[in-house]
């Protein structure tokens, strides 16, 4: 999980520099923040992937006791 603090600092950066501009140091900073960043994000974003399962509407029924329509929020089914 990406931490709050992390995310703050950045944000206090972005409006500097948009007001005033950074200085060399503060550039840096907010380039070594950025890649802590994605990386952070992008390992939550493959551990979501990698726990998402697509099944077909009968193996949907099997496990759940329901079957897959309208109301169901985990699915949608597109008729064609």
């Amino acid at each position: 999980m990406i931490d709050q603090k992390l995310i703050n600092r950045i944000n206090e950066l972005a409006k500097k520099n948009k007001a005033e501009g950074l200085t060399l140091a503060e550039t840096k900073e907010r380039e070594k923040l950025r890649k802590i960043y994605l990386q952070e994000f992008k390992k939550g974003f493959k551990q979501r992937l990698d726990c998402i399962e697509v099944v077909s509407p009968q193996e949907f029924e099997e496990r759940t006791g329901r079957k897959p329509g309208k109301n169901c929020s985990m699915c949608e089914i597109k008729e064609n």
